[in-house]
């Protein structure tokens, strides 16, 4: 998979170092697979959630944090939609659209 907001991980983990190893998994795990569906997913993250519309949610650095993304199969891209800390994931009224 390519994806295609690798600097807004960066940013996130030098802000929240504790993010950085669970991060640098999940970036590596999705860039050397092809997914196709969100249940191929689902598999290689047993955490992750599918909340529908191409956006699956991961838990981070053992549920402290969540990534949202949104997958796009057909193309095979990655698009970080929110990263953040599980209180400001409460906040989002619509993951399905973020």
């Amino acid at each position: 998979m390519r994806i295609c907001s690798h600097k807004t991980l960066k940013e996130f983990w030098h802000k929240y170092p504790d993010a950085r190893t669970s991060l640098e998994i999940w970036y590596e795990k999705m860039e050397e697979n092809t997914y196709e569906n969100p249940n191929q997913i689902i598999e290689d993250f047993k955490g992750a959630d599918i909340v529908g519309n191409g956006r699956i949610v991961f838990n981070i650095a053992l549920n402290k944090y969540r990534l949202v993304a949104y997958v796009r199969y057909k193309f095979f891209a990655v698009y970080v939609r929110f990263l953040g800390t599980h209180k400001e994931y409460d906040k989002i009224k619509d993951i399905s659209n973020i």
